[in-house]
């Protein structure tokens, strides 16, 4: 991504509603999804400014990787993990069989060779082990900013289990999720296609409006580990390997 996208995403993800919402959907995801002991080996790959480490934390004891040398300096100050550089598929630095758990929010739509990039953290997996992953959906729902954030696709139900299933996994969980906000969100990209608007959608809106979107999008944490909701603005997917 854009210098500018990661500094914008250091100011915001503290405040702004998505962020906020999200991270108590991951915490539901991996409470319903992911059986993990005490001393759980956690990895967060792609971790951008690291706004997502002390959720993981609550977990385990949390290794990230982050390939962008700034945004990687900054959530190496922001959490005091040392965060790793590397890019997908062959130059991350990973020991075999260490992670009981495997986090990529928001990543693998920006890797060129999604399947390599899965394929290559696999044997990453300690036995029993499970990665999650979270990832725009919908690719009728192409936007500015999609292109703003370097996307590389957006995925449906139907391509993201055919990719963890030849990159050599078996899919658990499989749900979309920003639901709630599916009309809203939809009828603002098309806004944004007729006015030609250029660029992220990510202003955080006044207070009152900011919290009252984090509310909605955050009540499907009660269901998103648990049931299987037919649309939404995201895909997540836990999945486990079928080949060692």
């Amino acid at each position: 991504m854009d210098r500018a996208i990661y500094d914008r995403m250091a100011e915001i993800d503290g405040r702004h509603w998505w962020f906020s919402a999200r991270r108590k959907i991951i915490d539901r995801l991996i409470r319903d999804q992911v059986p993990l002991k005490s001393d759980a080996r956690i990895l967060e790959m792609g971790c951008g400014t690291g706004s997502n480490i002390a959720l993981l934390q609550r977990f385990g004891v949390v290794d990230a990787v982050e390939p962008d040398d700034p945004a990687r300096a900054l959530a190496t100050a922001r959490t005091g993990v040392k965060v790793k550089g590397g890019l997908l598929p062959d130059g991350v630095d990973l020991a075999d069989g260490r992670y009981d758990l495997i986090a990529m929010l928001d990543v693998l739509e920006h890797i060129p060779g999604d399947r390599a990039a899965l394929e290559a953290l696999r044997p990453k997996l300690a036995e029993g082990g499970r990665i999650l992953v979270t990832v725009p959906a919908s690719p009728w729902l192409w936007s500015a900013h999609d292109v703003a954030h370097h996307h590389q696709r957006r995925y449906t139900a139907e391509t993201l289990s055919e990719l963890f299933g030849l990159a050599g996994y078996r899919v658990r969980h499989l749900t979309h999720f920003n639901s709630l906000l599916f009309p809203l969100i939809v009828a603002a990209r098309a806004a944004g296609k007729l006015l030609k608007r250029e660029g992220g959608d990510d202003e955080i809106p006044p207070r009152p409006i900011n919290a009252v979107l984090e509310r909605l999008f955050a009540a499907e944490r009660h269901w998103v580990g648990r049931r299987t909701l037919p649309f939404g603005v995201s895909l997540a997917v836990v999945a486990e390997p079928t080949i060692r």
